[in-house]
């Protein structure tokens, strides 16, 4: 909702509040409307109320990361100039760490956007300065604490032999929670148990493969342990590497490290994680093990790792990485889950199926009826379309001049000159006001409503000076994208007609967002960069971009 200022009518001031929790668990407990409450409470002292669609909630997102999907969505907001006012709780949940803190309140402040902390006044004067700094750090210190507190809390209960820092029990026993002085213990569920003896013996003792095991699991009618009809040979080699069957459960098999890149967000998610951080396994001679019920003997499960390793040398030759032109790129436009492709050797071609079509994943029905296009036929399709937009880079300049908002050169000039004598004229304004004030000409309560409406007008008037010069800058950049696909189209001009297999991999992954399969149509989304073949260490990461909006998307139906 807008409000309206009494002392200056043109005035109106849009809020919004953001507010953020770091566990599922203070999610989980609501913990984050308490925060919610104390914004809108201190907004409607203010006499603001803030509308849903401005209210940015990350619940159960680290604050150590500026990748958030509320932060991202905020930003985005400030930056089209829909926020005014921003309310938050106090600095530490706009990011736990000083120097992100300053980052997103300068960013802010750019674009015009007065943030205010309901438990915290941002001032002016060095020394406030000062006391957010230390604040920022503490509460950065007071993170690590937590981390590392939980972290020594953790090996120190593995160590003593203890289930509860597992958390849950694989499949096969059940996770009893300890109570009354017990201790936390795995409980052996007998059903799941044969059956997962039945996977040993399968591989160790009759030398069957992952994809024979899940076939034989599928025809037996037995669940996976997710509850789907089919299995995966993934989970299948997962199952067969736990220790835990053998009678020794393992903590510390995995570690948080940077995050990898990908190239489309999962479906249904925002494609932002939510601790910035990717999963890797550690080895395992680092794992910390602790006591369980067996279900098999120490003997079958080393056969089966010793036949697992024949088996990798077996098909040592198999190739890796990538096996599709358009592998992790391909989207049906209709269920909106990924499409992958498949080759069989029942068929002459090869096409890209969307998942939601296999009824094996879905208890035996179908979600989606999307056509299967041929592999070879949409891959030349693509390709032919990525060559055209390298050899004709004016496309891009005529796509990215439409989306930016005016594009007259001459009347923009023009526009900051009027801009700029208005706010010299307010600023001439105030000094007249200063000077009556001061020679006793104007009484205190005329001069402090006309001095304070005259001091929004002219900060008004910057706000859209400074926009207005962000609007050229943008123009600026719009000119290296397109100087940058014009140098780059100029030295791969003569060899796109014989590039390679893995040469059109790379600059499709590049160059295309994501590939949408539609009923009548195929529609290419384009990711176009500032530098879109720098393959820098820092590339993907929003937090150390110079630009926000050195990306830009195009679409294109073909």
């Amino acid at each position: 909702m807008l409000q309206c200022d009494s002392i200056n009518n043109d005035y109106c001031v849009r809020a919004a509040l953001y507010a953020r929790v770091s566990s599922d668990q203070q999610a989980n407990a609501g913990t984050i409307q308490s925060q919610v409450d104390a914004l809108l409470a201190r907004a409607a002292q203010d006499q603001l109320a803030i509308e849903p669609e401005l209210r940015f909630i990350d619940d159960g997102v680290s604050g150590a990361t500026l990748v958030r999907p509320a932060l991202e969505k905020l930003r985005d907001a400030a930056a089209a100039g829909a926020i005014d006012r921003l309310y938050v709780l106090c600095p530490d949940r706009l990011s736990r760490q000083y120097a992100h803190q300053m980052v997103l309140i300068d960013e802010l402040g750019r674009c015009g956007v007065q943030v205010l902390f309901a438990n915290y006044e941002l001032g002016k004067t060095p020394e406030d300065h000062l006391l957010l700094q230390m604040q920022g750090m503490i509460a950065e210190y007071e993170r690590a604490k937590i981390l590392e507190r939980s972290r020594r809390g953790k090996l120190h209960g593995a160590r003593a032999g203890k289930l509860s820092v597992l958390g849950r029990a694989p499949y096969g026993y059940r996770y009893l929670p300890g109570e009354g002085g017990r201790a936390a213990q795995f409980i052996v569920h007998l059903p799941e148990a044969s059956i997962v003896k039945e996977m040993f013996q399968q591989v160790g003792l009759q030398r069957m493969s992952l994809r024979q095991v899940s076939k034989t699991l599928e025809k037996q009618g037995i669940l996976s342990p997710s509850g789907m009809n089919c299995w995966s040979p993934a989970t299948v080699q997962g199952m067969l590497n736990n220790p835990a069957y053998k009678g020794a459960a393992a903590y510390g098999k995995t570690c948080r490290g940077p995050m990898r890149r990908r190239l489309r967000p999962v479906r249904g998610s925002s494609g932002i994680p939510r601790g910035g951080k990717s999963a890797y396994r550690t080895p395992a001679q680092h794992w910390t093990s602790i006591a369980v019920p067996a279900i098999v003997e120490e003997s079958l499960f080393e056969r089966v790792a010793e036949q697992l390793e024949e088996n990798r040398k077996r098909f040592r030759q198999r190739r890796s990485g990538a096996v599709h032109l358009l592998q992790g790129l391909v989207v049906c436009g209709n269920c909106g889950y990924a499409c992958h492709g498949t080759c069989s050797r029942h068929h002459k071609y090869s096409y890209y199926r969307c998942l939601g079509s296999q009824p094996c994943r879905w208890g035996g029905k179908a979600l989606c009826r999307g056509a299967a296009p041929r592999q070879d036929m949409l891959d030349q399709a693509v390709w032919n379309d990525v060559r055209q937009l390298l050899s004709d880079p004016a496309r891009v300049q005529r796509e990215l001049q439409r989306r930016l908002e005016g594009g007259d050169a001459d009347a923009q000039q023009e526009a900051n000159k009027k801009l700029q004598a208005q706010a010299n004229k307010v600023r001439r304004g105030i000094a007249r006001l200063i000077d009556a004030y001061e020679q006793q000409l104007v009484d205190k309560s005329e001069f402090e409503p006309r001095i304070r409406a005259a001091r929004q007008q002219l900060q008004q008037l910057e706000q859209q000076l400074k926009q207005q010069v962000d609007q050229q800058a943008r123009q600026k950049e719009i000119k290296l994208v397109i100087d940058s696909l014009q140098t780059f189209s100029q030295k791969v001009a003569a060899s796109l007609e014989q590039a390679d297999w893995q040469t059109r991999r790379e600059i499709i992954t590049t160059l295309v967002k994501r590939v949408e399969l539609e009923k009548e149509r195929v529609k290419i989304v384009y990711r176009v960069d500032l530098s879109p073949f720098d393959q820098g260490p820092e590339r993907g990461h929003l937090e150390h971009c110079t630009a926000r909006v050195g990306a830009v998307f195009l679409s294109r139906a073909t």
